[in-house]
């Protein structure tokens, strides 16, 4: 069974920083496209970053320069690093992944960003 776990959300002012963690069981990351999505109260759920097997990275533009996703094949984890946050951060975050046409969500960290 495909497991994703996010871990590493919590409260921060603006300004602050946060690394959120996917780990994965029952798939390994090392040949798969790993992204970070994030929903907000209320709006669609949009990628954030992406990472392919290779380890050449993708940002949406809102966090380019603030954010870095990273991959450790060995530890079958990816995580994202959040510097510099702000309150339009605020949102659910997801990891995700693909095997073929069958794609895979974890339940996703709360990040909320104060003023």
């Amino acid at each position: 069974q495909v497991q994703l776990v996010e871990s590493g959300g919590g409260l921060v002012q603006t300004g602050g920083s946060l690394r959120l963690s996917c780990a994965a069981s029952g798939i390994s990351f090392s040949n798969k496209y790993v992204g970070w999505y994030r929903q907000a109260p209320g709006q669609q759920r949009d990628l954030v970053a992406h990472v392919t097997p290779g380890g050449t990275t993708n940002y949406a533009a809102s966090v380019k320069g603030r954010f870095t996703i990273s991959r450790d094949n060995a530890k079958n984890a990816v995580y994202l690093q959040m510097n510099s946050l702000k309150p339009e951060d605020t949102a659910v975050y997801y990891c995700n992944t693909a095997t073929g046409p069958i794609t895979y969500w974890g339940k996703g960290t709360l990040v909320t960003v104060s003023s």
